[in-house]
């Protein structure tokens, strides 16, 4: 490795909890844009749980960036797997709206009275992505529990 060369150190975040729901209630909460909505803190637009379908997130500009998080459902697994990327920001900024290209990932497995849901956020490319890294590290701790308690609202 010459000396203009550095290793990228790539990262994911991971939050994992059980609830006490069926796969197909979490899915339901993971899927419908009005659900989403309400446990991601921001309105997906022009969402649909259809592989290839590109839908936006919208949050706080900064900078070069206008608060855009564009995204593209890439895997549909009815009540077991549903991932999408997450693309944002401004190569031109520094910290808080600095360029983000990753994918979110969300794994249902049944368990024993309930569902096992394991959140992967992954691509975080550090040192570039560490702001983001590090806001979003709890904020999807956040998210997860917020998924399991709307859960009761989906009419199992």
């Amino acid at each position: 490795m010459s000396e203009n060369m550095v290793a990228a150190d790539v990262r994911q975040i991971t939050v994992e909890d059980v609830f006490s729901h069926s796969p197909e209630t979490i899915w339901k909460t993971l899927t419908s844009g009005e659900l989403m909505a309400r446990w991601a803190g921001m309105t997906p637009a022009g969402f649909a749980p259809v592989v290839g379908n590109r839908f936006t997130y919208q949050t706080t500009p900064a900078c070069e960036w206008d608060g855009t998080i564009e995204c593209e459902v890439l895997e549909v697994v009815p009540n077991e797997r549903f991932a999408y990327s997450w693309r944002g920001g401004h190569e031109d900024n520094v910290g808080y709206g600095s360029r983000l290209d990753t994918v979110v990932t969300f794994t249902l497995e049944k368990t024993d009275g309930g569902t096992r849901l394991r959140l992967v956020h992954s691509g975080f490319v550090l040192p570039h992505n560490e702001g983001a890294y590090s806001r979003m590290s709890g904020g999807w701790v956040q998210v997860v529990t917020r998924i399991g308690t709307m859960a009761p609202d989906t009419n199992e």
